[in-house]
């Protein structure tokens, strides 16, 4: 299971993360930064967190950032693009 941070449409990368095993629990846009401020208090269900880096500020991603750290999930930071997000998974095992 996957927490995708950023973008508002995920196209094709949503078929990559369900192929490789990874549906997606939840979609932050980044568009409401009520929503990017928020606390995910409970990911242990997730396996894998994804962000957009070009639709959310440093801020955000560094509170994500920490949040999947104190939970001890994965975290990737990558362009909304399905070659960049395909490679970061593959560098974390999810083939």
């Amino acid at each position: 299971m996957a927490i995708v941070i950023g973008a508002d449409h995920l196209g094709n990368i949503e078929n990559l993360l369900e192929e490789r095993g990874l549906p997606i629990v939840k979609h932050i846009t980044g568009r409401s930064p009520k929503a990017q401020a928020g606390s995910m208090t409970s990911m242990s269900h997730a396996k894998i967190m994804i962000l957009f880096t070009d639709f959310v500020g440093h801020n955000v991603m560094r509170n994500f950032r920490k949040q999947a750290k104190k939970q001890n999930i994965p975290f990737i930071a990558c362009k909304r693009t399905i070659t960049d997000v395909a490679r970061n998974l593959e560098r974390y095992g999810f083939m």
